[in-house]
């Protein structure tokens, strides 16, 4: 799908309907669900749901709303998640999502919603199949309890769905699928792991960074994308370094939601073309995969957009205002790779990932570069990627960060 030029066109703006930012935010999850129906399916992780489940089956009950679970959602969700908890929805009678987590209960959830209220299976409406835009109808009411700071899926038209068959990751983008209400509470991020706190964060990064250069990027999203650098610049590993510290945590739940919001109206481009056959191959978790990817995808990408990483550069405080662009732009994807050093992004491979011996890697090489221009995300990259580029970025990849003797392994 192209997008106007928003100088001449109008262009629609895609966020939720409503946002709920704050400690004990959480409080008015059955306020908000009581507006739009009378039983709510609960969609979440098993062990994100043993956290903070009884605290929201406790809101919701006191809002007169009945509640049906499913608590079966994988780390990336996946087709059979979707699948099974559509079908819990159905036979329950449910008339409105609430999910609680982040991205992948998030995804499920608009899952769900997609099948709630159009025909087919989920996979029929991944971009690849159906393009752009390709969910006809507006799922059931959507109210979004994040427990993360980094995908921003509670402000998205995206959706991320494996699919275990083929071992592929698939795209389903439509703003017919962004939540209606998003509830950002620090009280629920406040034990989120410094494993989950790096790769989470930098993904918003991601997020903020993808959507400031994306061909697509024009002055709102390049606003919310410039706010989220700057908090993420301030406060993420703040935030890593103290969990209990809720203004920085504050402050990373509206950089990814800003992050969010930057990209569902931009767009992504080459690192998340990427990191999608890189999380399938490697199982890794989506924010993971992203993380590992900017850097070597900014150094990639800089010398088509030198302005804009030039900014990048600037909020991060590694160049200066008299610096020039060209030279600027050469030190965000630094900047970037010193923050994933203090957060030891590197050093959480081992429990989240399964990394291949190099020969099995190249092996797959050439597939997961296919599987990234089909993707389509490349073509919003500032500089366009052949497959051979491709290809060696995801070599240079594994040879420097994922390769246990590679240099930011060992």
């Amino acid at each position: 799908m192209e997008y106007p030029d928003p100088s001449h066109e109008p262009r629609l703006l895609v966020s939720p309907g409503k946002v709920a930012i704050g400690r004990g935010a959480i409080e008015h999850a059955g306020e908000y669900a009581s507006l739009y129906g009378e039983r709510a399916l609960v969609v979440a992780t098993e062990q994100i749901f043993e956290i903070h489940g009884d605290r929201l089956l406790s809101v919701l009950d006191d809002a007169g709303v009945e509640v049906v679970t499913y608590t079966e959602v994988q780390p990336d969700p996946t087709v059979e998640n979707i699948e099974a908890a559509h079908e819990r929805w159905e036979t329950e009678g449910c008339d409105v999502i609430v999910t609680l987590g982040g991205g992948s209960s998030i995804d499920a959830g608009k899952g769900v919603g997609i099948l709630a209220t159009n025909e087919g299976k989920i996979r029929d409406f991944g971009v690849d199949r159906a393009g752009y835009e390709g969910v006809p109808n507006p799922t059931p009411p959507l109210i979004a309890v994040n427990t993360t700071t980094g995908t921003g899926s509670e402000a998205t038209r995206s959706v991320v769905v494996t699919d275990e068959a083929s071992a592929t990751k698939f795209l389903i983008v439509s703003r017919n699928v962004v939540p209606d209400v998003a509830i950002e509470d620090p009280e629920l991020v406040r034990t989120l792991p410094r494993s989950h706190t790096a790769f989470t964060g930098i993904d918003a990064l991601t997020h903020a960074i993808e959507a400031f250069v994306s061909v697509k990027a024009y002055g709102v999203s390049d606003d919310f994308a410039r706010n989220a650098i700057r908090r993420i610049a301030d406060s993420f590993a703040k935030s890593w370094a103290n969990g209990d510290d809720l203004e920085a945590r504050t402050e990373m739940l509206v950089a990814q939601l800003q992050a969010g919001q930057a990209f569902t109206n931009s767009s992504v481009a080459l690192v998340h073309g990427m990191a999608r056959p890189l999380g399938a191959q490697l199982h890794l978790p989506h924010g993971l995969a992203n993380a590992i990817l900017l850097p070597y995808v900014m150094e990639f990408s800089a010398m088509a957009a030198p302005e804009k990483y030039a900014e990048v550069a600037r909020i991060f405080e590694i160049a200066g205002e008299e610096t020039p662009d060209r030279v600027a732009a050469d030190l965000a994807s630094e900047a970037v790779l010193d923050l994933c050093e203090d957060v030891s992004l590197t050093s959480y491979l081992d429990e989240f990932g399964e990394i291949p011996s190099r020969e099995e890697y190249l092996e797959v090489v050439p597939k997961m570069a296919q599987d990234a221009l089909d993707s389509g995300s490349p073509d919003n990259n500032p500089r366009k990627p052949t497959k051979g580029e491709i290809e060696a970025l995801f070599t240079e990849v594994y040879d420097d960060a994922l390769d246990p003797e590679g240099p930011r392994r060992s």
